[in-house]
């Protein structure tokens, strides 16, 4: 497809980080937000994207913790990538645009800044610090899901969700495993992901979560997927486009618990 380069990045993340996308058709732009980033050791940008058909399924895909956002592209401009994400996508939004006669609309969709360019680094980072904030307030608001209700055998039970060794889809419904035992309910696991903790939980396959307490051991397989190897035996597939996410976690994962 011309002009799409919507790509994940295989930069391996060392600490707990805000996962970052750029979305701008201009390769210039790209390099100049990626150059600014660069060094930042709160932020990995995990993909670039290079029009608005591509960003809105690499988003949906992704969800990114930030996203730098163009106004002006092919297929999609920026507010209609916005429009076209599921409701409860909540990634912070800056956008990045030659443009200031959007800059009242950008606000009224909760953008967290607006870039006008030509912007310098100074600029830029007074963006980056806003969002970083911003992040860091919503992360503290939230409640992770601590409890499921289960029905099994005719009786209702509540499941704690530290106990479930991981996740997978079965058509509209999702199984949790735990132990020797598997329950079925009604859901997805993109709606099941976005209300667990990611650092107790991370999603390694489209169909699939797993908590990371459970990993025993990441076995190399082929063209750049994985084997994951849990405590109890089991044996789970590790997407490639899903890599640097489960390395993220992993790795931010012992970092506040080292902290704690």
């Amino acid at each position: 497809m011309s002009g799409c380069e919507c790509k994940p990045d295989r930069a391996q993340p060392s600490i707990k980080l805000i996962r970052a996308v750029i979305v701008e058709d201009e390769p210039l732009g790209r390099a100049l937000i990626r150059q600014m980033l660069r060094g930042d050791p709160e932020v990995s940008v995990i993909g670039e994207c290079a029009d608005g058909e591509e960003a809105v399924e690499f988003l949906k895909s992704e969800r990114p913790d930030l996203v730098f956002l163009d106004v002006r592209m092919p297929e999609r401009d920026g507010f209609d990538v916005l429009a076209a994400l599921n409701p409860g996508h909540s990634s912070a939004v800056i956008f990045v645009t030659a443009h200031d006669e959007y800059a009242v609309r950008a606000f009224d969709i909760n953008a967290v800044d607006y870039l006008l360019k030509p912007f310098d680094r100074e600029r830029f980072q007074r963006a980056l610090d806003r969002a970083k904030l911003h992040l860091h307030q919503k992360q503290a608001d939230t409640k992770y899901l601590g409890r499921m209700v289960v029905r099994s055998r005719g009786s209702i039970f509540f499941l704690k969700t530290v106990e479930v060794d991981w996740i997978g889809a079965e058509g509209n419904y999702v199984r949790l495993h735990v132990k020797h035992e598997s329950h079925l309910v009604r859901g997805t696991t993109a709606g099941l992901e976005a209300q667990l903790d990611p650092q107790q939980f991370v999603r390694i396959h489209r169909s699939q979560i797993v908590n990371i307490d459970r990993i025993r051991e990441l076995r190399p397989w082929w063209h750049g997927e994985y084997h994951v190897l849990l405590k109890d035996g089991t044996q789970l597939t590790l997407s490639r486009s899903y890599r640097d996410r489960l390395h993220s976690s992993l790795t931010g994962s012992r970092s506040s618990r080292s902290q704690a």
